[in-house]
């Protein structure tokens, strides 16, 4: 019978980790939803906007309807061709421009699978979402040693990574709210 308790104690204490990262709460989540739901309602296929917190930055976004969304962020050496295309609401063209041609060392680019926001934690039937700045690519497909990480350093990149989501998304609502 002791024996039955103790594999049973160390079974729970095996998952305990991954219980952690799959519970750990994403702040985008609901920005994601209301993106999406904002873009559905405008039949919208990307969005970009002016990052407020940072000059010459700016956010763009690919939407496919439930499926995912494609984030980038990035500084672009010719800011005023994107506020005309920002303003003529080109939005797949600042896309398109901050993908291929923005200041390298400062891309961000996420690719949130379900369009449901950053996930810490990934199941064998649901995608996995990613993080990509700097030239390092960040899976959150819950394997935090595949990636050389420990747990600690991976639920740390995931929590940056969120804020950092949480902030484009911010803009980009902001930029679908009608001006007063």
């Amino acid at each position: 019978m002791k024996t039955v308790a103790r594999m049973s104690l160390c079974a729970v204490l095996a998952i305990a980790p991954a219980a952690r990262a799959v519970a750990q709460e994403s702040k985008s989540a609901p920005l994601a939803k209301q993106l999406a739901e904002a873009l559905d309602a405008g039949h919208l296929d990307s969005i970009a906007a002016k990052d407020p917190s940072s000059p010459d930055t700016f956010i763009g976004v690919l939407y496919f309807k439930g499926v995912q969304i494609l984030a980038v962020s990035a500084r672009y050496s010719a800011p005023s061709l994107l506020i005309d295309k920002i303003a003529q609401k080109n939005y797949r063209d600042v896309y398109i421009d901050l993908n291929s041609a923005s200041v390298p060392d400062s891309k961000v680019f996420i690719e949130d699978l379900g369009a449901d926001g950053m996930r810490a934690r990934h199941d064998d039937s649901s995608p996995f979402d990613t993080y990509e700045a700097g030239g390092k690519r960040t899976a959150f497909d819950g394997d935090w040693k595949k990636q050389k990480l420990s747990e600690q350093e991976y639920l740390k990149l995931f929590t940056a990574s969120d804020e950092r989501y949480s902030a484009m998304l911010t803009a980009l609502l902001a930029q679908l709210r009608p001006s007063s």
